[in-house]
């Protein structure tokens, strides 16, 4: 159907020209607004007769296979390289079984013969109630998605059917309160070339299903659904978070025609894939692959990463109500190190705690309401150590797996070296348990740790006498460092890879590395962004970790680039007092070294 948009009543004061909110997938788009208003779909309260009480449960399952339903062919109409929006999928398949909704709504509706919508919206509050009792801002959105899953149910309970997001025929910007993940794999199906919600974070699953989808968005703008109205025209920048209302002629000329030109840049990455990861006077860098899934290893081939440089192996603990056993771990890591030979893998052991819960374990202690500030508390290694057992179980599938390729184990989250020496006398004891079992295990395993916080850059210099390889993970060490929460929209425009500190800390990890002859990586968001990559390779890291799809476009970059020229702009930057000098000097510098590369017209 096609429809003009019409021109809403504005109602913000003409005064205002722009907005800030959170950039969370990158790219720059000038289109016409289109607020989305989202209807709740929620029946009242009602009592049922006791011969009604199994039927009224049948509804409700009945409703929960259909959302299973809905999510499984979503999940099968992705493309290979979307493995993020897979895995928040398979999260929300998970949430359909989870005791804390689904148990306990046929409880209510049973023991208070109350209709289903109204045992849902009881069970929903409830565990509403708990993520509020968490002091910690970031741990409390991961409830969106519980929020998000229970009004699909919602809406199946009441007999709706999906509608298309917009139907114009013309580029759109939506605009709405918040768009659930699912909704942001829709965003496909219609004429949208960006949005932006007044709520999330750049943590939020939404975020990375539009990261993944290559999709412009801007989260946590305050009121942006009354201050902005249909028919309004602006241009949104997925990576500052800027919002420009009724931009000039001559600014939207220049955002058509650099969209131009990324259309055809995108043609020309395809030629990069297969590459040498070098500069033009033969410097390499290798540029490795972040995932957290086998299901990614097709992509990961696809775009030429050079190896594994992070494997996020908690989302195994997600999968199932009870923990993977030894074998089911050691299946997993003998199929990842196989289908990437002979390139390395690197296996971060899980990092639960902080905004990872599972509340399915046995004996689980209900760390959310225990901990007042699960960021600071019983997290990553901090875990591994309170609960040895999954962890041994862990370690040991690792070394079984090692055999079938080239196995590097990072260790997240090492604050202390006193931290650091238990964890590797743990892993002698295991290693002694394999061997007196029979069990072969490679000789060649590195164990290297994360830099992530910052005790461990303030004595980097002690733990690479202790490590084989540092992984720096610079998004909590951007976090703990400036003291930001990346996923509060109150505070989140100040998490800024660019600050002068991040830098320094950064090229302090490397000298610490490179004195004693041990390589250090970086696997955090910066590792993919076009402006830090060069920037980072001018600091002397070895390895850039980042999303598969990401590695064409930092391969082309770095084959453009000169080694002596990034260095030498990596020792200015390292001298700027603020944020904005460092971004400055890097625009003018890239811009002027390589105008083809850092066009800015």
């Amino acid at each position: 159907m096609t429809r003009p948009v019409k021109e809403a009543k504005r109602r913000r004061p003409l005064s205002i020209r722009a907005l800030q909110g959170i950039g969370v997938s990158p790219g720059v788009v000038a289109a016409i607004v289109v607020v989305f208003k989202r209807q709740t779909l929620r029946a009242g309260w009602y009592h049922l007769p006791a011969e009604h009480i199994e039927k009224e449960v049948e509804r409700f399952a009945g409703a929960i296979n259909a959302a299973g339903d809905e999510l499984l062919q979503l999940r099968e109409k992705l493309a290979g390289d979307l493995a993020d929006a897979l895995s928040i999928i398979d999260s929300h398949l998970l949430m359909l079984r989870d005791r804390m909704l689904v148990e306990r709504t046929i409880g209510i509706i049973r023991h208070s013969n109350v209709n289903a919508e109204r045992a849902l919206a009881q069970a929903l509050s409830e565990i509403k109630e708990r993520f509020d009792r968490i002091d910690d801002p970031y741990i409390r959105e991961r409830f969106s998605d519980i929020k998000h899953v229970a009004d699909r149910v919602f809406g199946l309970l009441s007999g709706r059917e999906h509608s298309p997001l917009t139907g114009e025929d013309q580029p759109v910007i939506l605009v709405a309160n918040d768009f659930s993940p699912e909704d942001t794999l829709r965003m496909q199906e219609g004429n949208v070339h960006g949005f932006l919600t007044e709520k999330g974070g750049i943590t939020s699953h939404t975020a990375i299903v539009a990261r993944s989808l290559g999709l412009p968005a801007v989260v946590g703008i305050e009121h942006a659904t009354s201050l902005l109205a249909t028919g309004d025209f602006i241009i949104l920048d997925g990576g500052s978070g800027r919002i420009i209302l009724d931009p000039a002629p001559a600014d939207i000329q220049r955002v058509r025609k650099s969209n131009r030109r990324d259309r055809l840049l995108a043609d020309e990455l395809d030629s990069y894939i297969h590459l040498v990861s070098e500069t033009v006077d033969g410097f390499p860098v290798q540029l490795s692959a972040n995932i957290e899934t086998l299901a990614e290893l097709p992509t990961v081939l696809r775009f030429g990463s050079e190896g594994i440089g992070l494997f996020r192996s908690e989302l195994d603990y997600f999968n199932n109500r009870q923990p993977p056993n030894e074998e089911q771990l050691a299946a997993t890591y003998q199929q990842l190190l196989a289908t990437m030979a002979p390139y390395p893998v690197t296996v971060r052991t899980f990092d639960l705690g902080g905004d990872k819960f599972f509340n399915r374990f046995p004996g689980n202690k209900a760390w959310l309401d225990r901990e007042r500030n699960p960021a600071l508390g019983l997290r990553s290694i901090r875990f591994s150590l309170y609960e040895q057992t999954m962890f041994r179980s862990q370690l040991r599938a690792l070394f079984r797996a090692s055999v079938h390729g080239r196995l590097r184990i990072l260790l997240p989250l090492i604050s202390a070296l006193a931290e650091l020496r238990q964890v590797k006398g743990i892993v002698d004891e295991v290693l002694d348990e394999l061997a007196g079992q029979g069990h072969p295990v490679a000789g060649d395993v590195a164990i290297g740790m994360m830099v992530e916080v910052p005790s461990a850059v303030a004595m980097a210099d002690v733990f690479a006498a202790e490590v084989d390889f540092f992984a720096i993970g610079t998004n909590d060490l951007i976090q703990y460092s400036l003291a930001i929460d990346r996923g509060n929209q109150y505070v989140a425009h100040l998490y800024e890879p660019y600050h002068p500190a991040v830098l320094r800390m950064i090229r302090q990890t490397v000298e610490a590395g490179h004195a004693r002859n041990i390589p250090v990586s970086l696997c955090g968001e910066m590792a993919g962004d076009p402006l830090c990559a060069p920037v980072l390779m001018g600091m002397g890291l070895d390895e850039l970790s980042m999303r598969p799809a990401i590695v064409p476009k930092v391969k082309r970059l770095l084959r453009h680039c000169h080694s002596d020229e990034l260095r030498r702009m990596a020792q200015q930057m390292l001298q700027c007092g603020d944020c904005d000098q460092v971004r400055s000097l890097l625009a003018r510098e890239l811009a002027n070294l390589y105008p083809k590369e850092y066009y800015q017209g």
